[in-house]
């Protein structure tokens, strides 16, 4: 079974590719962002302690013979790199990542976010902050940050341009995996 972690820009598309990969192989998928952070509302306000959630994804991803794990864990994850059989590192040209980063914005919270709404100040923030991943340096997440770090695994990396239909990438992630992790 395969154990893959999936990771690029916000709006790259790893959940999108993660569900459908887990899905197609017959194994859990996982989301960094429900370990990272408390649920609460408005959601994405408070961090969990890392000892707290890596010991919650340490522990469900160590129990298993198979799974994806989307999102971005560099650094606060490093210590799960040694369960990774596969990284796949997505991106996506900035323009069309942030528009489907706004629609999913919309589609999610639509007048929460509007001006005045509850949660309007707090998506103007991400998506600030999720514009700047192309750009930014290493007090951020960010492509330069991410970059580095895949540099730096023993683990394959297979990098793909998410503007990809989802079966051609799911196809692509197929045909990198040896053949006893292909199937469930």
């Amino acid at each position: 079974m395969a154990r893959i972690h999936i990771l690029g820009a916000s709006g790259s598309g790893t959940t999108t590719l993660g569900a459908a990969l887990a899905g197609s192989l017959g194994v859990p998928h996982f989301d960094t962002d429900a370990f990272f952070w408390v649920p609460t509302d408005p959601p994405f306000t408070t961090q969990r302690p890392v000892a707290e959630r890596l010991g919650m994804l340490k522990g469900r991803l160590s129990a298993l013979p198979g799974w994806i794990l989307s999102g971005s864990a560099t650094g606060w994850g490093d210590p799960l790199v040694p369960l990774y059989d596969l990284i796949v590192f997505l991106t996506l040209d900035p323009a069309l990542r942030m528009e489907r980063l706004r629609r999913r914005e919309e589609a999610r919270y639509a007048g929460r976010i509007a001006q005045g709404g509850d949660m309007a100040e707090g998506s103007a923030a991400f998506l600030a902050w999720a514009a700047a991943y192309d750009t930014a340096g290493s007090e951020q997440r960010s492509r330069v940050g991410q970059e580095r770090w895949l540099a730096a695994q023993a683990v394959p990396v297979l990098r793909l341009d998410s503007s990809a239909p989802v079966a051609e990438l799911l196809s692509a992630v197929v045909a990198r995996l040896p053949e006893e992790g292909r199937t469930a």
